[in-house]
């Protein structure tokens, strides 16, 4: 099976959570940023991640990947329900609004390999602006302040559950919530709470997905 993937999107990063905590043999395959039509040929839509399954048959949607992953080396689904649907989804909700313009400049800040163009780089950088509606300067000169809300934000999810304490198993909770965390590590001056900060470690450990700390901007 084959992943198509951008290495920032949270989205993805739910599918490589799936693959990793499954340690199913699923090779990643990184697409330009730019290119709709790679997207659109596989699933008719410009969406990732995108599945290709062993019969070379497409699937797209997030979650449906992660369910179909689920149950790819096991009869019986192994990633637990969730517990905190509605605290996740408002947390979110409250919290995006601060994230996406300390995340979106940084991703042309290091090396990821769906920007490995300037045409990739040029259309995110055009999308992304038009969403935070500013320049990508304007948000990096406003770091402190953006810092500082999710630095708050962060403290509040004094309710988060660590594997080590659910038997190491994986939830839709964790699948839901942890890309996002984890992108935050791309962020220098982010404080994660020590709770906040053992469970990113601990689900990282878990599914094999890589961070951000040591490229941090």
């Amino acid at each position: 099976m084959k992943l198509f993937l951008f290495h920032h999107c949270p989205f993805c990063v739910k599918a490589m959570m799936a693959a990793g905590y499954k340690q199913l043999d699923i090779e990643w395959e990184f697409l330009q940023n730019h290119d709709v039509d790679a997207r659109i040929v596989k699933v008719g839509a410009n969406m990732v991640p995108i599945l290709q399954k062993e019969d070379g048959s497409y699937m797209a949607e997030s979650l449906d990947i992660v369910a179909y992953l689920d149950k790819a080396n096991s009869a019986v689904p192994t990633i637990t329900s969730s517990k905190h649907e509605a605290q996740i989804k408002q947390w979110l909700s409250d919290t995006m609004p601060s994230i996406s313009p300390l995340l979106y400049p940084r991703w042309l800040k290091i090396d990821l390999p769906e920007f490995q163009c300037e045409e990739a780089k040029a259309w995110f950088t055009k999308n992304k602006t038009a969403l935070i509606s500013m320049s990508f300067e304007d948000a990096l000169s406003r770091t402190s302040e953006y810092v500082t809300q999710v630095n708050q934000a962060l403290n509040k999810l004094n309710w988060l559950e660590l594997p080590s304490a659910r038997e190491q198993r994986l939830s839709y909770d964790d699948i839901n919530l942890y890309p996002f965390l984890r992108n935050l590590t791309v962020v220098k001056g982010i404080e994660f709470p020590a709770l906040v900060r053992q469970y990113i470690d601990e689900v990282t450990q878990l599914t094999g997905t890589p961070v951000y700390d040591a490229v941090a901007v």
